[in-house]
């Protein structure tokens, strides 16, 4: 037995072992780059590397979107959470209530009020980590909410989009929420107030059919994945192969689907610019 065969043990009870942070690294899911968690949560969740835009959530948007990141959260009205008793290889209650440990979020869709560039805005952040974002009663509730607040408040809308659709376990229940919140938009043009939609990383489904194309400014973040059916349905429908970066927000802005395609770290002052330019001309008219 070597000498440092036998000095290891001591060694290692007297100095202890040292405890790697599991949060320490972030591992970037476009190009496997290993970055800081600090260095990548300080470039608002954009990878350094590549410039790749990774899904976040409504506590870390809002403290990006509003001025100062001070902002106060509306309460959204309950709603039936299994209104149709569902059931698949779980419970749908089981379901909710894991994405809302994992979450730390009631729901997929949560409201804020504050300001933006000065001026008072409200904003709805859908989650993807919650169960997809998928677009159910709560969701309609939280958007109608937020609408009917902005209203009120005779302040412009924003809404961030990230979504696979309409929730299956409400069934027509939560395609019910296309028409509801549709006329939740009209009523806001009527008011005459800016309703601006920033599609973020997926806008598929149900919501890209209903409130994510109806905005009077469409933005969206670089790379988001942004349609309606998935890609290897239209391919197996069509039984043609798509284009490069079908589907995409460069390839949507190109054909004339998104007004502009806009970077996180310029995103609070776009829609700084875009909110004072069209309240100044509410204001006038």
């Amino acid at each position: 037995m070597s000498w440092l065969t036998r000095i290891r043990p001591r060694l290692t009870g007297f100095l202890g072992r040292r405890e790697t942070p599991d949060n320490l690294w972030h591992k970037c899911r476009a190009c496997n780059a290993m970055v800081y968690t600090k260095e990548f949560d300080e470039n608002l969740g954009v990878c350094p590397k590549c410039e790749f835009h990774e899904r976040i959530g409504p506590k870390e948007r809002f403290a990006q979107v509003f001025d100062g990141g001070v902002h106060t959260r509306l309460e959204i009205p309950a709603v039936p959470e299994d209104p149709l008793g569902f059931r698949d290889q779980k419970k749908y209650t089981d379901r909710i209530k894991a994405a809302r440990t994992a979450t730390s979020e009631p729901e997929a869709m949560a409201v804020a009020t504050g300001k933006i560039g000065g001026v008072d805005a409200v904003v709805a952040v859908q989650n993807f980590a919650f169960m997809g974002g998928s677009m159910g009663l709560a969701v309609g509730e939280a958007f109608l909410t937020g609408a009917m607040a902005a209203v009120k408040a005779r302040a412009p809308f924003i809404i961030f989009t990230a979504a696979g659709g309409a929730r299956m376990q409400e069934g027509i229940l939560s395609l019910m929420q296309m028409p509801r919140t549709t006329v939740a938009v009209a009523e806001l043009r009527e008011a005459g107030l800016p309703y601006i939609v920033v599609m973020t990383d997926p806008t598929t489904g149900g919501v890209t059919a209903s409130y994510a194309m109806l905005g009077d400014i469409q933005i969206a973040e670089p790379g988001a994945l942004i349609g309606f059916a998935g890609q290897r349905v239209i391919e197996n429908t069509i039984r043609e192969k798509l284009p490069e970066g079908f589907q995409r927000a460069e390839y949507l802005l190109e054909h004339g689907m998104l007004d502009m395609v806009v970077p996180r770290k310029d995103l609070h002052a776009t829609l700084a610019r875009l909110v004072e330019l069209l309240m100044r001309q509410r204001v006038a008219a």
